[in-house]
C-alpha cells in the first residue's frame, strides 16, 4: 500500500513539473522579446546618469553653490572667493533671481559661472518633457537677461532626475550636473564638520556642493580653499573641469570619462 502511495504522489509531482515547464515555455514563446529588455533595464544599460565627477590626472576640483532661498550670506562668500582669486559655479533658481537680480548680476560680474537650477525648484524626475523644457528655458532666459551668460550646466533640485530629464538637457545643449562631495551645509553642520566632510572626500575631478545661504558655509569656506591649495589643487568652475571632445558617463559612478563606452 505504501509503495502505491509513493508511486501516486511521484506521478503527481511529475505532472506538476510538466505543467510548470509547459507554462514557462508558453510564456517565453509569447513574450520572449520582453526578457532582453528586462535584463537590459536590470543591468542599467538603459539608465541615463548625470555627471557626478570628472576623470582627470590633474589636481583640479570644482566648487559650486546652489541658490534657491536667501541671500544674506552670499556677499561674504563672494568676498572670500575674490580674496583668494577663486572662480566657481553658482546654480540659480529663477524665482531667486527674480527676488535678487542685483546679487545675480554681482555674482556674474565677479567672474563666476552661472548654472541653471530650474525655475520653480520642483522634483524634476517626475516632470514631463514639456514641463522640463519650460523649467530650463525660462531660467536660461532669465540668466541671459541678467548676466549675458548662456548657461550650459543644469543641476536638478534635490538631485532628482530621470532619463527624460537628462535626454532633454542634452537636446537643449545642457550638461546635467550632480556632485560627488556634499558639504551638507544645508543641515547647519558646524564649520569644522563641513571642512572635514569636504577635505576627507575630495579627489581630483570632484564636484563639491555648497549652498549660498548655508548657516556656517562662510566660516568653513576659506579654510577649505586654503587646505585644497596646500594639497596642490586648483579650484575651477565646473565647465572648466569638464572633458572637451569625446566622453561618456560611467553609469556605475557618474564619472565623466574620456573616449567611448
Amino acid at each position: 500500500m505504501g509503495k502505491i502511495k509513493r508511486l501516486y504522489f511521484s506521478r503527481i509531482s511529475i505532472t506538476r513539473l510538466i505543467c510548470f515547464l509547459t507554462l514557462a515555455v508558453v510564456i517565453f514563446a509569447n513574450y520572449y522579446t520582453f526578457f532582453p529588455k528586462a535584463i537590459a533595464v536590470f543591468a542599467g544599460t538603459d539608465r541615463l546618469v548625470p555627471i557626478y565627477r570628472v576623470e582627470t590626472q590633474e589636481k583640479k576640483v570644482a566648487i559650486s553653490f546652489d541658490a534657491a532661498w536667501g541671500s544674506d550670506i552670499t556677499p561674504k562668500l563672494l568676498e572670500i572667493l575674490k580674496k583668494n582669486n577663486i572662480k566657481t559655479t553658482f546654480f540659480l533658481v529663477k524665482f531667486w533671481m527674480d527676488k535678487y537680480p542685483d546679487m545675480t548680476r554681482r555674482i556674474a560680474a565677479e567672474g563666476h559661472e552661472i548654472g541653471n537650477h530650474s525655475a520653480t525648484h520642483p522634483n524634476m524626475g517626475s516632470l514631463s518633457k514639456d514641463e522640463i523644457v519650460k523649467e530650463i528655458t525660462e531660467t536660461h532666459n532669465k540668466i541671459k537677461e541678467l548676466t549675458g551668460q548662456n548657461a550650459t550646466l543644469f543641476r536638478p533640485p534635490f538631485g532628482d532626475y530621470s532619463n527624460t530629464l537628462i535626454a532633454t538637457c542634452n537636446e537643449l545643449g545642457y550638461y546635467a550636473i550632480q556632485w560627488d562631495v556634499d558639504s551638507l551645509d544645508w543641515k547647519d553642520l558646524s564649520a569644522n564638520a563641513i571642512y572635514e566632510r569636504v577635505i576627507n572626500q575630495v579627489k581630483p575631478g570632484s564636484i563639491v556642493l555648497f549652498h549660498n545661504n548655508g548657516k556656517h558655509t562662510k566660516d568653513a569656506l576659506e579654510s577649505i580653499i586654503k587646505e585644497l591649495n596646500n594639497q596642490g589643487y586648483k579650484i575651477v568652475p565646473i565647465s572648466e573641469l569638464l572633458i572637451k571632445g569625446d566622453y561618456y558617463i560611467d553609469k556605475s559612478s557618474g564619472e565623466m570619462k574620456r573616449g567611448h563606452m
